[in-house]
């Protein structure tokens, strides 16, 4: 509904300008700073951070689906002490998972808002920089667009390599 009241706003907007195809662009803001250098470096320095939880994870993955095909494969042949070990030893490992699972997500959290803080500053500055060169009077995020007649200049490579450059 959001990005629907967006475009109408941005289609009223465009018919009260008489803009033209020059005078209003397009940016995709979020592929602009994920193809930066920047953020490349931030996601490898994030993969190097969390490489040992993810791989703990993986394997403790593999190991709950062994346990409970195992369970359901042997379970009515088990010994109840047998069942109940295989069945504290699943719950263990669950427990172990989930904890892994939700530290490496707090860390990409954080990861991307301590690179969203630092970036968007320069973002700023580098759309500032293209709307002057351009002459945009108008710029709409490109997800916001539903439909157009005309042929918008997109600015989104425009602004990652001022991004790049600012690094």
């Amino acid at each position: 509904m959001r990005k629907l009241t967006g475009a109408l706003f941005f289609v009223c907007l465009l018919g009260s300008l008489g803009a033209q195809a020059a005078e209003v662009a397009v940016l995709d803001w979020r592929k602009a700073l994920l193809d930066t250098q920047a953020a490349q470096r931030s996601m490898n320095q994030l993969k190097n951070q969390i490489a040992g939880q993810q791989q703990e994870a993986e394997a403790l993955g593999k190991e709950l689906q062994s346990l409970q095909e195992r369970l359901q494969r042997d379970g009515a042949t088990m010994s109840d002490a047998q069942r109940q070990s295989a069945q504290q030893e699943f719950q263990t490992k669950g427990q172990r998972f989930q904890q892994l699972r939700q530290q490496i997500a707090e860390a990409r959290m954080r990861s991307e808002k301590t690179f969203l803080d630092q970036a968007q500053p320069k973002l700023e500055r580098a759309v500032d920089q293209v709307i002057e060169r351009h002459d945009i009077e108008v710029l709409a995020d490109r997800e916001g667009v539903i439909h157009t007649d005309i042929e918008l200049l997109d600015v989104t490579e425009e602004v990652t390599e001022i991004l790049n450059s600012l690094n």
